[in-house]
């Protein structure tokens, strides 16, 4: 029997409701889920996240008022204190704060971290949360409905859950990933297992095809494989990424499969590392490719719907600061790559990064949208990542709309290694996250800080330079993006109307040093490898801005205007508004607003799409680390919702566990006189 939980009282109630048929703007409620709900991640196949709503403008978004809060934290575990993290996990905790250890691409387990989005569908909002548990809630109140726990120890996706319209004869589900490897499906209205897919409604994805024939001894587990990002339907399939260890090299493949949405049965599989005969194989010198871990999609998949393409970007291949065992290109690392989405085949693909040892991961959600240049129209896929460069690629070919020019970069000294020697590069539009770093760039926003900065990279005698600057041996090196910097898992939204595409993005870059092992392989562990930055008071040691939110005219490959994105509350007044790190992206509305939170200043904000100016701010009990969305109730209100629970590596230990939602005030309410 699936608990259906009693806790209507977690949830607060608007001060009144009032039902109507127009919105408060005067126009025609919106018909049916393609205008009024958020259906998927990025609301539509395609990833625009752009909602046609009105309702909210720039003119009266300072009005809006907190809705309702839903408490992800079940009220049977109030009184419990949380379990505390095993011996493995503070150490892993310890080192993904400071940058000695790459970020795990698992869900959160013993902390109540979530990045989750929630859907809206006909009615319901359903969301995952960090309690082992999908729930769906009353849109309009945060009431839950119903509540799933999932068997075992198994937790859902941390980034949320996928919606199947159903085909006629089966019914809508819900469908997710565990961080264990389960693929399961929900009755949408129940909340009950559809007991006709897999068993009992969930399948086990580690199959053979997968996983190395003996499991292989990781930190993190024997050969883990799982899910911490929802799949992509298509039609009546399932199409799943997955998350696989970052060391030892060789484990799990990262392949991308399809499963028939009705029975769980598998349909197709891409091999993201080519196999033996394959297109791509030849990549990846000698047998260097077997059992080739990593190379996975563990953030987002789109879908073009008219024309049957599947988009994936893949991450780069274990280990991923040093390829000194995987000479080549190795595709399809750090790629957007076209499938056919109903076969599986491949139609194209555009590496963003050869032979990334920079961690580089494509993960982020390649967009779908148009490009009008005078009378032609353009269907164009845009790819941003890590790199903080921003590709705009024909969606049916592949090619570049602007010009991509391959340009000799730094080479690198580590025993063993041979970095290739140009990467791509847009001529436009211009990068949207710093790419290098001198001593003229050292922070000067206080003088302790600057202080602080120089010392520590003159005492180390620290090598900079960039782009593409690769880790130098026993050499310290700064480099930027850096491993959280650029753009990170969430991506883009994109107005039509204006042809804008918004991207937050980090300058948070990474200072690494590559020293060999007792066994001879490479390792950047090391005292002073880390995040370039004051790291006890949280302030970057390069000028800000330290995060920003990019507008780029995809019309003109200009950027339209970018704004620090976060204030640093540490710092003098005069000097906070240096910009933030932020993991989440935003959303936009037809009425020419942008929503985002992401930020580690714990705030969630609305800027003008055209302008850039700042139009309202909210303090959260903790940083939002998750993409928002916006719906209209039943009740004629447009909501705007977001994850907000802390717990990334950016912030302090975990303070909350809130989905929080605002809203106009409801007509007759004393705030609407």
């Amino acid at each position: 029997m699936i608990p259906t939980s009693k806790r209507g009282g977690r949830a607060h109630r608007p001060a009144a409701a009032f039902l109507c048929t127009l919105l408060a703007s005067g126009t025609a409620l919106a018909a049916g889920p393609s205008n009024s709900d958020w259906p998927t991640y990025g609301r539509d196949a395609g990833g625009m996240r752009h909602s046609p709503l009105t309702q909210l403008t720039p003119q009266n978004v300072g009005q809006l008022q907190s809705a309702w809060t839903y408490h992800m934290r079940p009220a049977e575990l109030d009184q419990v204190a949380p379990a505390a993290p095993t011996a493995a996990e503070q150490a892993q905790r310890a080192a993904e704060t400071t940058g000695a250890a790459p970020i795990r691409r698992r869900a959160a387990s013993r902390f109540s971290q979530s990045e989750a989005t929630p859907l809206v569908v006909d009615g319901l909002l359903y969301l995952s949360t960090p309690y082992r548990k999908v729930v769906a809630l009353e849109p309009e109140s945060g009431r839950e409905i119903w509540s799933y726990t999932l068997p075992g120890t198994s937790q859902p996706s941390v980034r949320g859950v996928e919606y199947w319209p159903g085909d006629g004869k089966a019914a809508p589900t819900i469908v997710f990933g565990t961080r264990d490897g389960l693929l399961v499906s929900l009755d949408a209205k129940t909340g009950k297992p559809v007991e006709g897919f897999g068993e009992h409604g969930i399948v086990d994805m580690k199959t053979p095809e997968v996983m190395p024939p003996k499991p292989m001894a990781s930190p993190f587990g024997n050969s883990p494989l799982g899910m911490t990002s929802p799949p992509k339907v298509y039609a009546n399939l399932v199409i799943t990424g997955s998350i696989v260890q970052e060391f030892p090299e060789r484990g799990a493949y990262g392949d991308v499969r399809a499963w028939d949405a009705r029975t769980g049965k598998l349909a197709w599989t891409f091999h993201t590392v080519p196999r033996k005969g394959e297109y791509g194989n030849d990549t990846w010198e000698g047998d260097s490719w077997q059992q080739r871990s990593g190379t996975n999609v563990w953030g987002f998949l789109t879908v073009d719907t008219e024309r049957g393409l599947v988009f994936l970007p893949t991450g780069a291949p274990t280990w991923d600061r040093y390829g000194g065992d995987r000479h080549g290109a190795n595709l399809f690392s750090s790629s957007i790559v076209a499938l056919d989405a109903k076969t599986g085949k491949r139609k194209w693909h555009f590496q963003i990064v050869h032979h990334d040892v920079w961690d580089m991961d494509a993960e982020a959600p390649p967009m779908l949208l148009d490009v009008k240049q005078g009378n032609k129209t353009i269907p164009a896929v845009a790819a941003v990542s890590k790199s903080g460069l921003f590709f705009l690629l024909n969606r049916v070919t592949g090619k570049p709309i602007y010009k991509v020019e391959e340009r000799p970069v730094p080479q690198s000294d580590v025993p063993g290694e041979q970095t290739w020697p140009t990467q791509p590069f847009p001529v436009k539009p211009a990068p949207f996250a710093r790419q290098s770093f001198s001593m003229a760039d050292v922070a000067t926003v206080t003088p302790e800080l600057e202080a602080y900065c120089r010392k520590w990279i003159e005492d180390n005698h620290m090598a900079m330079g960039g782009p593409y600057l690769p880790t130098h041996f026993k050499q310290p090196t700064i480099w930027f993006p850096g491993r959280q910097g650029g753009a990170n898992w969430a991506g883009g939204a994109f107005n039509p109307a204006l042809g804008l595409y918004f991207i937050n993005s980090d300058d948070l870059g990474q200072v690494e040093v590559m020293k060999p092992r007792e066994d001879g392989t490479m390792t950047t562990g090391d005292p002073v490898s880390g995040r370039f930055s004051d790291r006890d008071n949280k302030l970057m040691c390069q000028q800000p801005p330290w995060g920003s939110l990019t507008a780029i005219n995809v019309n003109t490959g200009e950027i339209a205007w970018r704004v620090n994105l976060g204030v640093s509350d540490n710092l003098p007044e005069a000097v906070q508004k240096t910009g933030r790190p932020a993991v989440g992206g935003p959303i936009s509305t037809a009425s020419g607003l942008v929503f985002i939170g992401g930020t580690d200043d714990s705030r969630f904000r609305a800027f003008d799409a055209k302008t850039g100016n700042e139009l309202w701010t909210v303090k959260l009990p903790a940083s939002a680390h998750a993409t928002p969305i916006t719906y209209l109730g039943k009740d004629g209100r447009q909501y705007v919702v977001v994850t907000a629970t802390g717990g990334s590596f950016l912030d302090s230990p975990v303070n909350s566990d809130s989905v929080m939602a605002w809203a106009l005030p409801a007509v007759g309410s004393a705030s609407a006189k």
